[in-house]
């Protein structure tokens, strides 16, 4: 029976040998999760059961099981590597055929695509026209290099000082008269074509209260320099004698509270009729030189695709020649309630398994779930030192059960010569 013993010895050394080697070749494998031999003890049956002094017949390997512990984060500063800091793994997809991998070395295909060196294409969420993303199922991920289309200017929202010093003037207006107007700036504004116009505003200062001190401000616009919008001033702003706003009228002298609704505007050029609000929310009229102190507007013309970064929840971030950025999709991930139970496939991948459970996918930085690091990938996490002591241990496993089966021969060989 020793013969067996040793023999099983022998072959639970060569394979724990083979693990370590193993361990040992992947040790500079991006993502690579280092392998443990687990080992269980042989009894022979017995018909009536075993008595307290039964003697074991050997060992066996139980199982190769994967330490799915954290692996170094490594800087590439490569736009598209990705490690994942926690637990979860990419979801990549070779035509409908799903697996999962810790190794982010990604790069583009010539459709697009974001793929993996075996070009798999990891999954994720898209977004639509306006950046919203859809989180109902995963698909390919896929960088759209078509134009940004362009956002007509819908709200201007603009803040200024007016000088209380200045005189009410009397004047009737003219944009092409500097001496009808007190005040004049300008902003650039969009159409529907993405074409930018020059929105002038100026404010005349038309009368103060004697009573209340309070001074009325009226506000024109134009486009371009050239065309006067609406027949009249477009608003009218009041402020009370501590220089704060208190009141607004809007083109038709009807009071608002909130952001003045423009008329409309035609640009005359093919575009859509613009219609326009412009908020002034905390201009004030202090007897300081007028400055605009805010002005925005939320439109912008067409853009092409200069580039996009990886956020740590996983959105992905184009950003476009027209200074505006957009979500382009989200990376997936996806965890298991067992991860020891899944299936390695070689090429960094594992593939789920009964064992393992169904995977629960969802967004880095959700529940049970890592957060991405872009520029970066994952490093083996193989201890090298710990491997070549563990070799030394079961060199000298193997070499021992090697002496038992001498030892037993040389019994044998005794029992022979008798």
């Amino acid at each position: 029976m020793a013969f067996s013993t040793g023999l099983s010895g022998l072959n639970a050394a060569s394979k724990d040998l083979d693990v370590i080697g193993n361990n040992v070749a992947n040790a500079a494998t991006v993502g690579f999760k280092q392998g443990e031999a687990q080992f269980a003890d042989i009894y022979a049956n017995s018909l009536y059961g075993a008595g307290n002094n039964t003697v074991g017949i050997g060992t066996r390997v139980a199982g190769i099981a994967q330490q799915f512990t954290q692996g170094d984060i490594t800087v590439t500063n490569r736009q598209l590597d990705l490690a994942i800091s926690g637990n979860g793994f990419f979801r990549m997809s070779n035509n409908g055929a799903i697996a999962y991998t810790r190794n982010g070395q990604f790069s583009l295909d010539k459709n697009g695509y974001i793929v993996d060196t075996n070009g798999d294409r990891l999954t994720g969420y898209l977004a639509g026209p306006t950046g919203i993303i859809n989180s109902v199922s995963p698909v390919d991920l896929r960088i759209p290099t078509g134009d940004l289309s362009p956002t007509a200017t819908s709200k201007i929202t603009a803040q200024f000082n007016l000088d209380s010093r200045s005189a009410v003037n009397t004047t009737a207006f003219s944009i092409t008269d500097p001496n009808s107007y007190t005040n004049a700036t300008s902003l650039k504004v969009y159409d529907s074509l993405g074409n930018s116009h020059d929105v002038n505003l100026y404010f005349v200062k038309s009368s103060v209260n004697a009573v209340t001190n309070n001074a009325t401000w009226s506000v024109y616009a134009s486009t371009d320099g050239t065309t006067q919008v609406g027949a009249g001033p477009i608003g009218t702003l009041t402020f009370n004698s501590a220089g704060s706003l208190v009141s607004q009228t809007d083109s038709t002298g009807a009071a608002v509270t909130g952001p003045i609704t423009l008329p409309t505007i035609n640009y005359g050029n093919g575009a859509s009729s613009a219609s326009m609000t412009l908020d002034m929310s905390g201009t004030t009229q202090y007897g300081n030189t007028y400055s605009p102190n805010n002005l925005t507007q939320n439109g912008y013309t067409s853009g092409r695709l200069t580039g996009f970064t990886f956020s740590a929840d996983g959105t992905i971030i184009g950003t476009y020649s027209n200074t505006q950025s957009m979500a382009l999709g989200q990376v997936a991930l996806a965890n298991f309630n067992n991860v020891q139970g899944l299936i390695p496939q070689g090429n960094n991948l594992w593939q789920e398994s009964a064992a393992s459970g169904i995977p629960i996918v969802g967004v880095p930085g959700g529940t049970n779930l890592g957060k991405l690091q872009s520029g970066a990938v994952e490093a083996s996490n193989v201890d090298l030192t710990a491997e070549l002591v563990h070799m030394i241990t079961a060199q000298r496993n193997y070499q021992a059960n090697a002496q038992t089966i001498k030892t037993e021969d040389q019994l044998m060989q005794t029992m022979v010569n008798l």
